[in-house]
């Protein structure tokens, strides 16, 4: 079961364009989406720790979000 709550997905589903999708469809999708952040987190982690930083910063997640 999804951690992220499928109606947030549902709406970013909605702003993209879809008018319509299954239940299972958004299933799916949310389940995606957390990992396609979970490799993103730790992307972000890996810039941080390069820099010599244990806290990420607002800049480490738009270079990482650049490389994806």
């Amino acid at each position: 079961m999804p951690e992220l709550p499928i109606a947030a997905v549902e709406r970013i589903a909605r702003k993209a364009g879809v008018e319509r999708i299954s239940a299972e469809a958004l299933e799916e999708l949310t389940v995606s989406v957390e990992e396609i952040a979970a490799e993103l987190v730790r992307e972000i982690e890996t810039i941080a720790k390069h820099a010599g930083r244990r806290t990420v910063k607002a800049e480490d997640v738009k270079i990482a979000a650049g490389k994806m």
